[in-house]
């Protein structure tokens, strides 16, 4: 049987399986959690933008973009999107269903007018997608991390030109911490 891989938007039906699928590709529970607390704050939490990859009609993985600020240095706040998490099944891993979902999760962002998208992630995974260091844009994490694992993406040219800051997660990432 040739298995069909789909890609679409989370359903309510689908909330304990993106559970489980983040507590076993994390061999803990805190994206879980992280996922359960954003899908309660309807200022972060855009419902097109948790997509999950089906194969035959089985869940395997999902990924989700909130809504995330910058803050410049003047106090001025500046809307992107935090991608965070991801997750695959384990026994699902490195087959190529990961980048289905970026891909697809960034085309959708930048198809209802998102700019940008920030990530804190692996320095050789992320590149190929189009993500640089977001220092290259004087953009820093609120927390230490090496600068070549905070990225971001401009999904609008230049859109991060005149952009610079420190980027404010939603409350509920402090869950996953």
């Amino acid at each position: 049987m040739t298995k069909q891989l789909t890609i679409r938007q989370e359903t309510l039906h689908d909330f304990k399986k993106v559970f489980e699928i983040n507590c076993s590709a994390f061999e803990q529970a805190n994206e879980a959690k992280l996922i359960d607390a954003l899908r309660k704050n309807p200022t972060v939490f855009v419902p097109e933008l948790s997509i999950v990859a089906l194969e035959n009609d089985e869940i395997v993985g999902h990924i989700l973009f909130t809504k995330i600020n910058i803050k410049d240095r003047k106090g001025n706040f500046h809307q992107s999107l935090g991608l965070a998490p991801i997750a695959v099944i384990p026994e699902q891993q490195k087959k190529g269903i990961g980048t289905k979902l970026i891909e697809h999760g960034l085309e959708k962002a930048k198809k209802m007018g998102f700019k940008s998208v920030i990530v804190l992630g692996h320095k050789n995974y992320y590149p190929k997608f189009g993500f640089k260091p977001a220092d290259k844009w004087k953009i820093t994490a609120p927390f230490d991390v090496p600068a070549n694992m905070f990225m971001a993406i401009e999904l609008e040219k230049d859109s991060l030109k005149n952009i610079s800051g420190t980027v404010v997660y939603p409350k509920e990432f402090e869950i996953a911490g």
